[in-house]
């Protein structure tokens, strides 16, 4: 009767150590999951159904990490920027490396348009695989133009058109 009693306890203890193996694995092919995703630099929250990766995040993440910024932009990028060598600071084509690169946030709220000094508001606007992050300011001469596309269902800043005076 001795070994019979062992047997319950026994299998209890087995059946016990397989289930939290079993969710030990789980646990684990979920975390190499989410470091394949972040080693690609997208989270199932960023992207569309179709795969593609959602604008509002991208430039949200765009925004506020440097390294990911650098990651995409499409170096060296071509640019349109006021000659200010020239009187009338007519537009010019030039193009900015890697190196010579500031940080550029593009993140935006309402009260930018009702600011004291510097006011301007922003408008997205896509067509297809693109997007142009238009920023107009409001008596100030503030007026630039990102433009986007969709590389590979990334985000990739690609151009730009910078006006203001």
């Amino acid at each position: 009767m001795k070994p019979k009693g062992l047997i319950i306890p026994c299998l209890f203890i087995f059946l016990f150590i397989s289930c939290s193996q079993g969710s030990g694995k789980k646990n684990v092919e979920q975390g190499e999951e989410k470091l394949e995703r972040e080693a690609l630099g997208s989270n199932p929250d960023d992207l569309t159904a179709s795969g593609k990766e959602e604008f509002d995040h991208f430039i949200h993440r765009f925004s506020t990490e440097e390294s990911f910024q650098f990651e995409r932009i499409k170096f060296p990028i071509s640019v349109i920027v006021p000659d200010t060598g020239h009187e009338g600071m007519a537009p010019m084509r030039d193009s900015i490396g890697k190196y010579d690169w500031e940080m550029l946030d593009l993140t935006y709220d309402s009260t930018y348009l009702t600011r004291p000094y510097d006011q301007y508001y922003q408008v997205v606007r896509f067509n297809n695989d693109t997007a142009i992050v238009e920023l107009r300011g409001i008596n100030n001469g503030i007026y630039a133009d990102y433009y986007f596309s969709l590389i590979n269902k990334k985000w990739y800043l690609v151009t730009l058109y910078e006006a203001s005076f």
